[in-house]
């Protein structure tokens, strides 16, 4: 398959569509290496990884639900009208994939502290309340989706990467450059 070398200039998303995504973007980043240290080795400063990995979490939620708001509220440009249509369709599913798995991570993690009967505490003292109630079995599920969810994730963000990096590169069609506020 060939790729035509494009220079257009795509319409830029919104300033705070722009704003909200590269935030997560490095929020979700930051909490999937963290996930991963306290997976793999619970001895390095557990504790404040626990903390801030919870901090965040809750974050991203609040973040993830203004950022579908925004979404159907502000025009998304579209898409390059050469584009072939799987790859529109890849695009779009996607996105629909990662605000999936946004939403999904977070509140699956909420549920497995609520049923292993974990306080939610946040920086600065404040608690959430618990999601669900004490379910010691379901904790043991919730962790192993919460796992299986992040993995997800990882892949989606890398076939995110790489298709921004075909538009950037390949491409050059000025997808990249829409969410880079040029």
């Amino acid at each position: 398959m060939s790729f035509p070398q494009n220079t257009g200039h795509a319409a830029p998303f919104p300033r705070l569509s722009i704003l909200l995504h590269w935030v997560m973007a490095a929020l979700i980043i930051v909490m999937l290496f963290v996930g991963l240290i306290m997976a793999h080795d619970p001895t390095i400063h557990y504790a404040q990884l626990f903390t801030l990995h919870r901090t965040v979490g809750f974050l991203i939620l609040l973040l993830v639900v203004i950022r579908l708001i925004n979404r159907f509220a502000s025009h998304t440009p579209d898409l390059p009208h050469d584009l072939p249509v799987i790859m529109k369709l890849a695009a779009h599913l996607s996105h629909i994939l990662l605000y999936g798995f946004m939403l999904a991570l977070p509140l699956v993690g909420w549920a497995m502290l609520s049923a292993g009967g974990y306080p939610i505490t946040l920086w600065g003292g404040c608690h959430i309340p618990p999601l669900i109630g004490f379910h010691p079995h379901l904790w043991g599920a919730l962790r192993c989706l919460h796992s299986l969810l992040a993995y997800g994730l990882i892949l989606l963000i890398l076939a995110h990467i790489g298709a921004a990096l075909l538009h950037g590169i390949i491409r050059r069609d000025g997808v990249l450059g829409s969410m880079l506020g040029r």
